[in-house]
């Protein structure tokens, strides 16, 4: 007899073990698509969903790139030799004084950015699509002559940009490389996609 109650308070044991950890799984079977419908999908993030960039690893002179709406978006962290050339490029861009709509107003300055240390720029060439190559001035000259100050360079069909992202008089691209919306929030990151109006 005893061992009968012994098994029977072992079964309602087990049975409400059971029953609790059942209604914990199932619990969280419940809340988590609901969790999860409250973060932005792929699809979603792809359509234009900001991004955030951390520019902490980031050293002057240097690119990185991130994704934002299926396209590059490179961030150019600009040493001060970098900076001071861009005045000197303005006889030898197309739209130096920005005429053009490709930035946000508080880009539409000197720098094309609202730090002069780091440029925000969609990397896709506005002739056809294609990706330019990120080309810093080098030593001697290099392959883009000595009268290069550093920019980009799209391959393809010769397209040159400075380091403000302004297309070169007489290349094939019609207008500057564009600067998506874009804001700070904090010294080293920056939400790409989104500005201080949150539009």
């Amino acid at each position: 007899m005893p061992d009968k109650e012994l098994d029977e308070d072992k079964r309602r044991f087990l049975v409400a073990a059971a029953s609790v950890a059942g209604g914990v799984a199932g619990g969280v079977v419940a809340v988590y698509p609901f969790a999860a419908s409250m973060l932005p999908s792929e699809r979603a993030r792809a359509a234009g969903a900001p991004v955030e960039a951390d520019v902490s690893k980031l050293q002057p002179g240097e690119r990185m790139i991130v994704e934002w709406q299926g396209k590059p978006v490179w961030i150019v962290r600009r040493t001060p030799e970098m900076i001071a050339s861009i005045p000197k490029m303005d006889a030898q861009v197309a739209d130096p004084k920005l005429e053009v709509q490709q930035q946000p107003d508080y880009a539409k300055n000197e720098n094309r950015s609202i730090k002069p240390e780091y440029l925000v720029l969609v990397g896709i060439c506005t002739h056809l699509g294609c990706s330019p190559q990120f080309k810093p001035k080098e030593a001697g000259g290099g392959e883009m002559g000595g009268a290069w100050q550093g920019g980009f360079y799209c391959p393809c069909h010769g397209s040159k940009f400075d380091l403000a992202g302004r297309v070169f008089k007489g290349a094939p691209a019609p207008i500057n490389l564009p600067v998506p919306k874009h804001m700070y929030l904090s010294n080293t990151t920056i939400l790409i996609g989104e500005d201080k109006k949150g539009a």
